[in-house]
């Protein structure tokens, strides 16, 4: 089986592709990546056995690469995307996550492929103080949920031909060799661990839904073959605020300082109900939220200068 992974030099790439090297029917894993993330610890820190990987340098738009790349894989994961949560970023949003995702559609159905993978967000729901399910009609208040909810449309094009599953993924958090510090939590953790302070913007109330970085390639990698009818699902465990994840801080270092900005702020909020047709396929040990971010607490405290 040959397997595509676009994006797959990303914090969530590069844990996806050690979990697919993991697995005997797998006899090639294919990254297309722009490296604009300037990350290189999949060449460098995976162990994937040598001519396992093969790394194609370039962009969701060369629809002349997508096509050679794509016609003789079975499997794509695609993961690429422009994640940055700005509006700002409109234009980016929609040349990779929309355009981007067209681009490679357009190759799938001039190829082979047997499963595709979409990996969008649970930003295209927008916000509410409802719980969201995969039944909920998307609203997207962002430039970010607008370009994946479109590139979703896209995808929904091939769902008759193609094994296909759109998975909106929640706030991602955990260790892995490709650090995203982006991430809200993997930020907060790694202020109150290096810095010994750190700043909430708003109250600190609103919940935005969480997995682990561990749970999610696991899930991702166990989709291979099939094992979910072509639908959309969503990928979160946990509904938390900032406030929830600073107790937990504050025990893992009592010495922590707060600084907020805007406090009388109540920030808009997201819930996103647990998926269990597709949090079925995670098999590993159970752990819950306190104990997982313990363990990246300890992966900081291993490497603490």
């Amino acid at each position: 089986m040959r397997v595509l992974v676009t994006g797959g030099a990303g914090y969530i790439g590069t844990e996806l592709c050690i979990k697919l090297n993991q697995n005997p029917e797998v006899k090639e894993i294919i990254v297309l990546d722009n490296l604009h993330q300037a990350n290189f610890n999949l060449f460098l820190h995976s162990q994937i056995k040598p001519g396992k990987l093969t790394f194609v340098k370039g962009e969701l738009l060369d629809s002349r690469t997508l096509d050679k790349i794509v016609k003789d894989v079975d499997v794509v994961y695609h993961l690429a995307a422009e994640n940055t949560d700005s509006d700002k970023l409109h234009h980016l949003h929609e040349q990779v996550n929309n355009w981007g995702t067209a681009e490679l559609v357009y190759a799938i159905e001039e190829s082979n492929v047997k499963q595709l993978v979409y990996v969008s967000s649970t930003a295209v729901y927008g916000y509410s103080d409802d719980e969201f399910n995969v039944y909920t009609n998307p609203e997207p208040s962002t430039s970010l949920g607008s370009s994946k909810l479109r590139g979703e449309q896209h995808v929904e094009r091939i769902m008759s031909k193609v094994n296909t599953q759109i998975i909106r993924l929640g706030n991602v958090f955990g260790y892995g060799v490709s650090m995203n510090m982006k991430e809200i939590l993997n930020s907060l953790l790694f202020d109150s661990h290096f810095v010994g302070r750190i700043s909430i913007h708003g109250s600190g109330n609103q919940k935005r839904p969480f997995i682990s970085l561990d749970k999610t390639t696991n899930i991702l990698a166990n989709l291979l073959g099939g094992k979910l009818d072509s639908g959309v699902y969503n990928l979160s465990e946990h509904n938390k605020s900032i406030m929830d994840l600073v107790e937990i801080m504050q025990t893992q270092n009592p010495d922590m300082e707060m600084i907020f900005t805007n406090q009388h702020l109540e920030l808009p909020q997201q819930l996103i109900a647990k998926d269990e047709r597709i949090m079925k396929l995670y098999e590993g040990e159970n752990l819950g939220f306190e104990e997982e971010l313990n363990i990246l607490k300890k992966h900081f405290a291993a490497s603490s200068i």
